[in-house]
């Protein structure tokens, strides 16, 4: 029995951690698409601003019903680069923006499977609409002149999922987004929290309302 105790602690400690159990300073969100469901965990502890808008639209409930809209891979290495989702410019479905959360500031690095806000010129304009990383993209981390984008958490769950919608056929698009716009988009049917309780903003949900009579 006495030998038989280090190799039951080996095999306890190579084991993969549990993704169905929180973890402190954490907040699973489960997105599902029509491709299948993605899990993120998002980094309350280290991007307090960017999880708490990203909860704000989850709780609100304003990605259900959105798409991702956006398949940019990487020239050289077509299985990695990101996927892109959220509400586009539907204004009915916005909340207000807030500050950037650099990955300076919060230490949080674009690695494989990081979800971050994606952002329009001014760095303080991140709001509904978010990326998810296949493979890492360093070149979207902050650095000396460039402010780079708010990775706040990272996928413990459905990474197959996401490495679909990134080889989806893609075309059309403008300047940045030329040829990347996925031609069939994916349907993101929920979003919704898998701790903690839910804190809707109790603003109106515009898009649940018909104006066409």
């Amino acid at each position: 029995m006495k030998r038989l105790l280090p190799l039951l602690a080996l095999l306890t400690a190579a084991a993969p951690a549990n993704q169905n159990v929180p973890r402190p300073g954490y907040v699973r969100v489960q997105i599902n698409t029509s491709e299948g469901p993605i899990v993120v965990a998002l980094d309350a502890r280290h991007a307090p601003a960017t999880t708490r808008n990203f909860l704000a639209y989850v709780d609100d409930g304003r990605f259900d019903g959105t798409v991702f809209y956006r398949a940019a891979r990487d020239k050289r290495n077509p299985k990695e680069g990101f996927v892109q989702g959220g509400i586009r410019t539907d204004a009915r479905r916005i909340l207000p923006p807030f500050p950037l959360e650099t990955t300076a500031k919060t230490g949080i690095k674009h690695l494989d499977g990081t979800i971050s806000m994606a952002r329009g010129q001014s760095p303080n304009s991140a709001g509904g609409n978010f990326f998810i990383t296949v493979g890492p993209t360093p070149g979207m981390d902050a650095r000396p002149g460039y402010d780079g984008y708010a990775a706040f958490g990272r996928v413990v769950a459905g990474m197959d999922t996401v490495k679909k919608i990134l080889a989806k056929p893609s075309g059309g698009g403008l300047d940045a987004m030329k040829g990347q716009m996925i031609l069939k988009p994916v349907a993101i049917r929920s979003a919704k929290r898998l701790d903690g309780t839910p804190k809707p903003t109790g603003e109106p949900k515009m898009w649940l309302y018909n104006f066409g009579g």
